[in-house]
């Protein structure tokens, strides 16, 4: 039992006509996704998210645009008067003089508190936020305890879920006929063996293809209704397939995604399970290239979970923090909503004020002088939880910090992309358009992730002034 809530922030206003187009959002997930919708289009098949460029197709064509009128002759800026402010580039930082917590004492203070009857959620949030030790299963057992999941009750859940959801009609039908085929042999068998062969293949031996009168209606591979199981299996026929791509893609470098080994194969499939059902529940949203990258690190650290018991149940627990964590951010994968409050231009209006307040001088230049708008850049930080611009063993360390912000996890991570870019600061003010550019689509693997943690850490999330503790 956990001592204390921890508090998300309400979810914003969403305008009417966007509730028309996006009913009930995640909450169907939860009841069991009862919500009717109505049929819609897949629409064109995304390029591949690469680390090395922005691929969706919203950003790419104003970044595409942008970089034709700056070689054009479009790109100087307004020159204006600024606030002046300390340098703060990361790249070689200040050493951080306050005391960090050594591994083993981290490793300590975690197990006793993850070991009482009533944890106490602020004290994990404050521990996790320094980086979870691996090892040992702790990071599996503190993320969850973080999202204060009743993780018994969801696995039953998502076990009834799947057996309603995700049956696959091939199966069903070839198990049907085996029931029926076996039910009538043995009532052949009892009603004598004097019977001929000739009279127990009239009768529906269990031998042979099964007979056309034998299927009804609804079962036919061609029928059109829609409580018909082949209907709804052809209909996310290509959404499997969209799946199955950007999975084969999910980190090509770790064999626990790729490859043709049967541990990479079992756990894509689970992956694939968990992607298609939230599609089903949410066909208004239905799966958006991406979100297998956001669920790719928590079906890792679940899934290999030292507890043997709990690492079982590692599919059924990642679908319900999946949707935790897509809880305030799932807008920003709605094109039709990127207007609204809660969409994905809203967020990216955010990260402009909120590094505007801390650091005037660092935004005029983006804004004005190079005119690098967030969108060219923050669009994939946000929508994607910083998946693409890290290594796996740091994107989990990001993570850590992520999910223990107890103001939540969009307000976390607009504090770390502000600190991404006051941590590379000298390089964008002394770069053009096209410099600034690529450095924010190639994010530099030589931050001190650290350093930069703990400056998103002393960014205050009422968007106060910057101020680095020394």
């Amino acid at each position: 039992m956990l001592k204390g809530k921890l508090k998300l922030p309400l979810p914003l206003p969403i305008p009417d006509n966007a509730r028309r187009i996006f009913p009930d959002q995640l909450g169907s997930l939860i009841a069991g996704g009862s919500s009717e919708s109505e049929e819609f289009e897949f629409g064109e098949e995304l390029e591949p998210i690469h680390p090395v460029a922005l691929r969706f197709h919203r950003e790419i064509d104003d970044a595409d645009e942008a970089i034709d009128n700056y070689e054009g002759g479009g790109g100087n800026g307004m020159d204006r008067k600024t606030r002046q402010r300390p340098n703060k580039d990361a790249v070689n930082p200040v050493p951080v003089l306050k005391k960090s917590i050594s591994e083993e004492e981290k490793r300590s203070d975690l197990e006793h508190e993850l070991s009482q009857r009533e944890i106490n959620l602020e004290k994990l949030q404050r521990i996790a936020s320094t980086g979870i030790p691996d090892g040992g299963g702790l990071r599996a057992t503190a993320w969850k305890d973080l999202w204060e999941e009743q993780l018994k009750e969801s696995r039953q859940k998502y076990v009834n879920l799947k057996e309603e959801l995700l049956q696959n009609p091939i199966l069903v039908l070839v198990f049907t006929h085996c029931c029926i085929a076996e039910s009538k042999s043995e009532l052949i068998r009892k009603e004598g063996e004097e019977l001929s062969s000739a009279n127990q293949h009239e009768e529906g031996s269990s031998d042979g293809p099964l007979r056309r009168h034998e299927i009804s209606q609804e079962d036919h591979p061609l029928s059109l209704g829609k409580t018909s199981l082949w209907s709804q299996y052809f209909k996310y026929t290509e959404t499997i397939e969209q799946i199955d791509r950007d999975l084969q893609r999910t980190h090509p470098d770790i064999p626990f995604f790729s490859g043709e080994s049967p541990f990479s194969l079992k756990n894509r499939e689970a992956m694939k399970n968990i992607l298609l059902l939230f599609a089903k529940l949410n066909p208004a949203i239905c799966y958006v290239q991406g979100m297998n990258e956001v669920l790719a690190p928590i079906y890792y650290v679940f899934s290999i979970d030292t507890h043997k018991q709990k690492a079982e149940n590692a599919e059924a627990d990642s679908f319900f923090c999946f949707v935790r964590v897509l809880g305030d951010s799932v807008d920003h994968f709605c094109q039709q909503l990127d207007h609204s409050s809660s969409g994905i231009l809203s967020a990216l209006s955010r990260l402009s004020d909120l590094l505007k307040v801390n650091d005037e001088q660092l935004w005029h230049h983006l804004e004005f002088a190079t005119k690098v708008k967030p969108q060219f850049y923050a669009f994939r930080w946000i929508t994607l939880l910083l998946t693409q611009e890290f290594k796996f063993e740091s994107i989990l360390r990001i993570w850590d910090t992520l999910l223990s912000n107890p103001f939540g996890v969009q307000d976390m991570l607009l504090r770390i992309c502000c600190a991404m870019l006051l941590c590379v600061k000298s390089r964008l003010l002394s770069g053009d358009f096209v410099a600034n550019l690529k450095l924010l689509q190639h994010y530099p693997e030589d931050i001190n992730l650290e350093y930069l943690l703990q400056v998103a850490q002393d960014i205050s999330p009422d968007t106060s002034s910057y101020c680095l503790s020394l």
